[in-house]
């Protein structure tokens, strides 16, 4: 098999051209209707097979000239990883707003024809050294309100129709909180359990163009707290059915899907993950795959044994995945093995580097590549988005 690019830029283009309507209450019309949830007529679409392909990317990583060409090849999304985090963005509470590598890899992107999927408005990590514990759970109801909302208005207003799509919460779904949402973070504690309708609303006024996305993780598999993936299912319908009900702005989940390769036949049920995406694309959502890696513990160091059998998990997982049409985005947790945060932040016992992208350290296309690459081409066709979502005025985001 070739090492091509996943993805082209005349296909970009092409899918660029369908259109997927938001209805008043923000809501995104669900594929298989010919109206939007209040009755409205949709604009026709002519479903298109192939699937929007992107990658996270930071500038501190694109500073490397052959791993830049490698993301230019094959990356038409580009999922800010770093750089909009509010390490980069306020490192201190009292910090004037920084916006210097933002606009770098905003401007990156854009010039290169890609689209942005930028992250994360609110988390309740990526604040950095400058922040401590007292700055983040000690500030009263005002101050917290302003240090957030401040925060999100005035980004998303900067890359107003820059950006296709926000990862407007991130991480705050939970099976032991309250309601489906965490107590354990700081913007719950200071402000409460609207902190995430309120940052929705914000950050819709601020761009009612922007496809805007709740980001979560643990749907696959049990994950090493015990948290079975059905549970977190549960909590992440209520809290939608909740944010839906209340005419919040959400228009997709966003699925990190970092996965096991260790037994993952054996722990992912395809078919119970396929009823929850559907049961997310019957509320009208569309669905994005953000975060995209194959966590390669269990597996003995030979790097032939590790590869295949972590390409055995993109392919068994893309393909249930993939059959649900709502689902207009994958995105991998970045391209390479060069530039992995599990290596970082997860080292193996054994010493082996980790290998859980498509492409190897030396930027060689690796059989996850493959398998990639055959679900993305094997997938059943389905309508875009990313041409004029919101309720404002019509733009594609895609450049050139």
């Amino acid at each position: 098999m070739t090492e091509g690019p996943l993805v082209t830029r005349r296909r970009l283009l092409l899918g660029a051209a369908s259109v997927v309507a938001i209805g008043a209450a923000g809501r995104i019309a669900t594929l298989d209707s010919s109206t939007s949830p209040e009755g409205d007529p949709q604009p026709p679409c002519e479903p298109q097979r192939e699937i929007v392909f992107g990658s996270s990317a930071a500038t501190w990583q694109l500073s490397d000239a052959d791993y830049r060409r490698l993301f230019v090849r094959e990356a038409e999304m580009l999922f800010t990883e770093d750089d909009l985090l509010w390490y980069r963005l306020r490192p201190k509470p009292d910090s004037v707003l920084d916006f210097k590598y933002a606009d770098q890899i905003i401007e990156f992107a854009e010039q290169h024809g890609m689209l942005v999927f930028a992250a994360h408005l609110v988390w309740d990590e990526g604040f950095g050294e400058g922040w401590t514990e007292d700055d983040l759970w000690g500030m009263d109801e005002q101050t917290a309100r302003k240090v957030l909302f401040d925060t999100v208005e005035r980004t998303v207003k900067r890359y107003r129709g820059r950006v296709a799509a926000w990862s407007v919460v991130n991480e705050a779904i939970g099976t032991e909180g309250v309601r489906g949402l965490r107590t354990d973070v700081p913007w719950y504690e200071t402000i409460g359990p609207f902190y995430v309708a309120e940052s929705f609303d914000i950050a819709h006024a601020a761009d009612p163009d922007a496809l805007l996305v709740l980001n979560e993780f643990g749907y696959e598999t049990v994950n090493e707290y015990g948290d079975r993936p059905d549970d977190k299912q549960r909590a992440t319908l209520r809290v939608v059915d909740r944010l839906l009900d209340d005419d919040v702005p959400v228009h997709a989940l966003g699925v990190q899907a970092h996965l096991p390769a260790d037994k993952f036949a054996e722990r992912f049920d395809p078919v119970a993950y396929r009823r929850f995406l559907s049961e997310i694309a019957s509320r009208g959502l569309k669905i994005l795959i953000t975060e995209l890696d194959v966590l390669d513990d269990g597996l003995p160091a030979d790097r032939r044994i590790r590869d295949r059998v972590v390409a055995d998990a993109y392919l068994r997982y893309l393909e249930a995945t993939l059959q649900e049409p709502a689902v207009a985005a994958v995105i991998t947790f970045g391209l390479s093995d060069r530039y992995t945060w599990l290596q970082e932040d997860y080292p193996r016992k054994d010493g082996a580097p980790r290998r859980p992208l498509p492409f190897s350290e030396g930027l060689r296309a690796k059989p996850a590549h493959h398998a990639l690459e055959h679900a993305l081409e094997t997938a059943p066709p389905r309508c875009q988005l990313w041409e004029g979502v919101g309720s404002g005025n019509r733009q594609e985001f895609a450049a050139g």
